[in-house]
């Protein structure tokens, strides 16, 4: 069993365990257990549910609790500091602690044995003006962009005290980078990370005052010869204070450097499809953000997808989820997925959660997200133990004729959105959001329409008697 050294003082913290290590320097499905104190243990591969503000969409603190298996969560900085530190102090910064606690875990009130995830950006990122500059990257917050230097990050780190951290990066997002973007890419992510590592655990650091969080060093979306020297730094400078690598493109794992090997990788791209979890896992992701359980729930789908395939060979390719805005379900009492032990399906039928969508009910996102939750929760664990037995490649293929290609498409509207879920509307584009109230204004528009038919406390005596109130007689 390989483990991390131990040599510096965010390594006595968190282990990651290598459970396989003998393929651990290669691009190969790896199984591995991640540990903090106080924190519930981690087995690898899994995937890190994403949050908005410090909550998981739809599903409140005392339901993940008692109904989800959630045992970590990524926040997002951005999400929490509307606005510029010279001009107030957010809120968060604001929070009384002990000198044991976490500022972060204490203001989103998250229970003290949940891994907690913090990064620059919330994930998915929304598109930001390319405005990055060598010593702060442009965000979104919900009052506007701005900018979140270096040096604020470092002290947000600092302060909140998050179990893990993800060191900053200067991506693009939306738009491919070209050459000379490239270079200032890891000119400037290199400069942050030497910063970082510096700040937080550097030897001019006084022993009580050096950070406990692990740091994930980020690694590029670009080629190795591109980046090269930064991962030379990594190997070398930088290696006593890294605890994982934090990657944003699958093609990224083939290029970590044997030394590093053993590190967890924390990925963050965008799988569309379950067939696409199980390619990055192939080549040997540890930790992966899902966002298309969100938006599966969001668009009133219920995943229905196993590995391995229970289905045999013959049998013809099967929906990866269903969408309860099908009229086909309105007086389906069956469970989302027969067997299935989830708090929805033991409790709720199709029918229902049907007709709580068409309701426009919230209930209707919160059931679907404790159920697609518990479906990526089995899915992982199926993944692991195919590694384990050594057959994992041949359930991949399996799993990739079982079922079909993509998730269905959306036909349903999903819950209403606010700002920071979507890029800004443009000139001449049409709301986000329908009209909820058509009805009033359709009324409305129905009596101005009618106003000149009414009688004004100015008319004379010619309109009153115009609309039947009073009639003229000869003096």
């Amino acid at each position: 069993m390989a483990s991390l050294d131990t040599n510096s003082q965010q390594h006595e913290t968190m282990n990651f365990n290598l459970l396989n290590p003998a393929t651990a320097p290669v691009m190969a499905p790896r199984l591995g257990k991640m540990a903090i104190a106080g924190r519930k243990a981690i087995s690898t591969p899994h995937y890190i549910p994403l949050s908005t503000r410090g909550a998981v969409a739809h599903i409140a603190h005392d339901i993940m609790r008692d109904q989800t298996t959630i045992s970590s969560l990524y926040v997002g900085l951005e999400d929490f500091i509307e606005t510029l530190p010279k001009k107030a102090i957010p809120p968060i910064y604001k929070t009384p602690i002990e000198p044991h606690e976490s500022a972060l875990r204490k203001f989103i009130c998250m229970s003290e044995d949940t891994l907690l995830v913090m990064g620059p950006r919330r994930i998915p990122p929304i598109t930001c003006p390319p405005t990055n500059t060598p010593n702060a990257i442009a965000i979104l917050t919900s009052v506007g962009f701005r900018h979140m230097t270096g040096e604020e990050y470092i002290s947000a780190v600092q302060k909140l005290k998050p179990d893990i951290v993800v060191g900053l990066a200067d991506l693009v997002v939306g738009q491919a980078p070209g050459v000379k973007r490239r270079v200032k890419m890891v000119d400037r992510t290199h400069a942050f990370t030497m910063d970082a590592t510096e700040e937080l655990y550097g030897e001019g650091v006084a022993e009580g005052e050096r950070s406990k969080a692990a740091y994930f060093a980020p690694v590029l979306p670009l080629e190795n010869t591109q980046q090269s020297l930064y991962l030379g730094e990594l190997e070398d400078e930088m290696r006593p204070y890294i605890s994982g690598l934090a990657l944003y493109e699958a093609a990224s794992l083939s290029i970590v450097p044997e030394s590093l090997g053993e590190l967890p990788r924390l990925l963050f791209s965008a799988p569309t499809t379950p067939q696409d979890v199980l390619r990055e896992v192939s080549l040997g992701a540890d930790i992966l953000t899902i966002p298309f359980m969100g938006e599966t729930s969001d668009a009133g789908m219920a995943l229905t997808f196993t590995f391995p395939a229970p289905f045999p060979e013959t049998a013809l390719p099967q929906p990866l989820a269903m969408d309860l805005w099908s009229s086909g379900f309105a007086t389906d009492t069956r469970p989302l997925v027969e067997g299935c032990q989830c708090y929805t399906c033991q409790n709720h039928h199709r029918a229902y959660i049907s007709h709580l969508l068409s309701a426009k009910e919230m209930l209707a996102w919160t059931l679907l997200q404790l159920h697609n939750h518990h479906v990526m929760d089995f899915f992982f664990s199926g993944i692991r133990e195919s590694i384990q037995r050594g057959t994992f490649e041949a359930d991949v293929q399996a799993f990739e004729r079982a079922y079909e290609s993509k998730l269905p498409e959306k036909t349903g509207e999903g819950p209403r959105l606010r700002g920071y879920h979507l890029p800004p509307s443009g000139a001449h584009q049409s709301k986000r959001n329908p009209r909820k109230y058509g009805r009033l204004d359709d009324a409305a528009e129905k009596y101005a329409e009618s106003a000149s038919s009414v009688a004004t406390p100015d008319g004379g005596a010619t309109e009153l008697e115009e609309h039947g109130f009073a009639e003229k007689t000869a003096p």
